[in-house]
């Protein structure tokens, strides 16, 4: 089985190689410091700041790992049409029974957008509407229930 890919901006893409830089030197060496400096106030039992530290540690080298996953999948987004929903579009989806449509960002759960919610296409609706034009309708198995989402219209990133 393949890994899934991580479709990314080449900002989102920089925002990781640098985070990844940070927690794997500075972070490791401040976090080493603080667990030494914990050691040095005895039995290691009933040391809350000693605990803390080594769960800050573990957190730490989760989200390296987290991030080296990401990066070595990572599929560069730059330029999308805009005909079809793709990584680094927006596309607007009409629910059935609402009246106004939504607008997403289409690409990782790593991108940072103020303005709008980012829809994965490995989630079970990104899945369903990847490569799908305007006026196309699809139905996916949401948390709760079935949900039929209508494509309104797709844009490239301005």
């Amino acid at each position: 089985m393949s890994e899934a890919q991580s479709h990314l901006s080449a900002q989102a893409y920089e925002r990781l190689r640098q985070e990844l830089e940070e927690r794997s030197t500075t972070r490791r060496v401040d976090l080493s410091m603080w667990i030494e400096r914990a050691r040095e106030h005895g039995d290691l039992k009933e040391n809350a700041d000693y605990h803390e530290a080594k769960r800050e540690q573990g957190m730490n080298e989760a989200r390296i790992r987290q991030i080296e996953g990401i990066l070595k999948v990572a599929v560069l987004v730059e330029g999308a049409s805009g005909e079809v929903v793709e990584a680094g579009v927006l596309v607007d989806l009409l629910y059935e029974g609402e009246t106004e449509p939504a607008t997403y960002l289409v690409g990782s759960i790593e991108e940072r957008n103020e303005s709008y919610d980012v829809l994965s296409l490995s989630s079970p609706l990104g899945q369903e509407i990847a490569g799908a034009s305007p006026g196309k309708t699809v139905t996916y198995q949401g948390p709760r229930r079935e949900l039929k989402v209508t494509v309104v219209a797709v844009h490239p990133l301005p």
